[in-house]
Parts: C-alpha cells; structure tokens; sequence
C-alpha cells in the first residue's frame, strides 16, 4: 500500500453523493469547486456531477478505482471531501471509507 492510500483508491470519489454548501463554489473573490462540475439543488445547495449517476462517480475524479486516481480539483475541492476519512493519509480507514472501499472490492484499511 503506498504511503498515502487515496492516492491509490478512490473509491469514496465513487460511492457516494457530495452535497455542499455554495460558499465553497469558485468565485472571483477565492478559489473553489468550478460552477461547470456542480449541479443545483437548493438555493444554497449544490452537488458535485457524477455523485448521483449510478453508479456513482465524481466528475473531478481521474484513474482507476483501487489502482492510482488523482482528483483533479484537490486543492479547491467541496468541505464533505476535506472532512471525510481524515485518518486515510495514515492508513487508517473509518466505517463509510470501509463501506465505499468493499463496493469496489478492496480490503478495509488498517486500525
């Protein structure tokens, strides 16, 4: 496994819906997520493309699930992609990172 296990997953970029709040879309102001790679929900809500296909798969994401994927947006990617799993880079798994990485038939990470 290499050192930093997203690097070579992805599985979470195609498990799940990504719902985030519009303060962290771009604007001229800050960086952010691109307008073009969201769809509208609510006034406040958007989703990022490709989270709600079935199967799922975010539009920002590049490579092969349990290979070597990048996420093209990384830095200015939505606050649910910053906040989950945040034992991942330590080969640490939790229960929604076990769950997405089965639905692509890879062991859980290491406690």
């Amino acid at each position: 496994m290499p050192d930093f296990p997203c690097l070579s997953c992805g599985a979470c970029c195609a498990a799940f819906r990504v719902d985030f709040h519009c303060s962290d879309l771009a604007t001229a102001e800050h960086p952010g997520v691109p307008l073009k790679l969201t769809v509208p929900l609510t006034a406040t809500l958007v989703r990022m493309r490709g989270t709600d296909d079935a199967p799922p798969r975010c539009i920002a994401l590049e490579g092969r699930i349990g290979q070597e994927v990048r996420c093209a947006i990384y830095a200015e990617r939505p606050g649910p992609c910053r906040d989950f799993a945040p034992y991942a880079p330590l080969g640490i798994g939790d229960d929604a990172c076990d769950r997405a990485r089965r639905r692509h038939g890879l062991s859980p990470l290491a406690l």
